[in-house]
């Protein structure tokens, strides 16, 4: 039973096919309800599919604790940057994520959250409930700058809407590699895509080069009235200085999805600010994410098999 592969029921009942095609030979291993059937010392392969999260956690790394065996996993989501996800490197096992699944919904989400804080969305559905005949002061989107930080899925997706709209849009990477839907430069050049940035939009992961990208200096650097929207992870910017920034509007508006300490605690001035909106980490989700996980992991598993280069595997 050597090379089994570790998953949950619900990919199991609804992948069979496709999972016998990428690996005819290959045992399961399911955890079902609670328990775990079959022997996880016989698995080289784990799939943390979105199922487990976040209820069922505890379950996964259990069943991953008894499989000492373990060479690959495959994780549903982008960011691995939770210690989890360290201690497994250290075992020596290859980890590989499902980037791109769930970037049309976060991208949609940026949108949602220019063209809200560019609108003001709240206003007139204040005004609709009191039955109030209120007009209010609007902004533009069409002709402005928006900086993207970050060219993966997610960054990527957001310069397509971005375009969209018809805003110049201007990327930032570490090395631009000349395939990416807008202008993109040098992650270098940071300074002075803030510089001229009317909205910056944070899409990348967080490491320890990136924490606090974004701090006190370079909030200043941005036009007065500037929009910001972070979906990237809470520590990519200085949340105090954003919080101060915002406060006195040098900083027009924030959409904002991750923050320092999650959930957002109940004292933080963020929950009341009238420029700002808070959604609790789910800017991603969306009805077909499980699947599209699961198929980069099914694309992945035929790759295995082939001895290929895996897909989003973490360096």
């Amino acid at each position: 039973m050597k090379g089994a592969i570790l998953l949950s029921s619900w990919v199991t009942d609804r992948y069979g096919d496709a999972l016998a095609a990428a690996a005819p030979d290959a045992a399961r291993v399911v955890i079902r309800d609670g328990a775990v059937l079959g022997d996880p010392a016989a698995c080289e392969v784990a799939y943390f599919s979105g199922d487990f999260f976040p209820e069922r956690v505890r379950e996964f790394i259990l069943a991953l604790r008894d499989a000492p065996d373990v060479r690959w996993v495959h994780t549903f989501n982008a960011g691995v940057d939770n210690p989890f996800f360290a201690k497994l490197r250290e075992r020596g096992i290859r980890l590989t994520t499902s980037s791109g699944a769930h970037a049309v919904p976060i991208a949609q989400t940026v949108a949602w959250y220019l063209l809200s804080l560019a609108r003001p969305a709240e206003k007139w559905r204040d005004a609709q409930q009191r039955k109030a005949w209120e007009r209010h002061t609007v902004g533009e989107l069409e002709g402005r700058t928006l900086g993207v930080v970050g060219m993966g899925p997610i960054g990527c997706e957001v310069a397509r809407l971005g375009a969209a709209l018809r805003m110049r849009v201007v990327g930032v990477r570490r090395t631009p590699r000349g395939d990416e839907p807008c202008e993109t430069w040098p992650l270098a050049r940071l300074d002075a895509l803030c510089a001229i940035a009317d909205a910056l939009v944070l899409a990348l992961p967080l490491t320890a080069e990136t924490q606090h990208l974004v701090d006190a200096r370079r909030l200043a650097l941005l036009p007065r009235g500037a929009l910001f929207v972070n979906v990237g992870r809470g520590a990519l910017v200085d949340e105090a200085a954003l919080v101060a920034a915002l406060a006195s509007g040098h900083v027009g508006g924030a959409g904002l999805d991750v923050f320092e300490i999650e959930p957002l605690p109940p004292e933080s001035p963020l929950w009341s600010m009238p420029n700002v909106i808070v959604t609790p980490h789910n800017s991603g989700d969306a009805p077909g994410n499980l699947h599209r996980a699961t198929e980069i992991f099914l694309d992945n598993l035929t790759r295995w098999r082939r001895n290929e280069p895996l897909r989003n595997e973490v360096p």
